[in-house]
């Protein structure tokens, strides 16, 4: 049913914690509850767009390669634009050759300080 696969969606998406422009954050993308017992994640790549807000080079704040710890991936975010709202996707690979996606919305925020 539609309203099944509407949770579903909703269950695929991560409002992160906000993060200052000259913060180098670590963000971790849990894919226990997508993948089957036995089921390992073969590969893992992190992505980020503009979500709201204008930065010319979104994939900037993307650090390294994303690391796979068991069921989850982490990846390190640095800079950005204050007030945008970052869309970052985490996209894996699993042993059962599925291709499952959790995307995070993260906001660079300024500093009250």
């Amino acid at each position: 049913p539609a309203s099944g696969k509407w949770v579903g969606l909703l269950m695929s998406r991560i409002v992160m914690e906000g993060k200052l422009a000259d913060e180098t954050v670590t963000e971790t993308f849990n894919f226990t509850s997508r993948v089957a017992a036995a089921e390992t994640l073969s590969s893992a790549s992190v992505t980020a767009a503009v979500y709201s807000g204008t930065d010319a080079s979104p994939s900037a704040i993307v650090s390294g390669s994303a690391t796979i710890s068991g069921k989850s991936v982490t990846q390190k975010v640095t800079g950005g634009t204050v007030g945008v709202v970052y869309l970052l996707t985490c996209e894996v690979v699993t042993s059962l050759s599925q291709t499952l996606q959790l995307v995070g919305y993260l906001a660079v925020v300024p500093d009250t300080n």
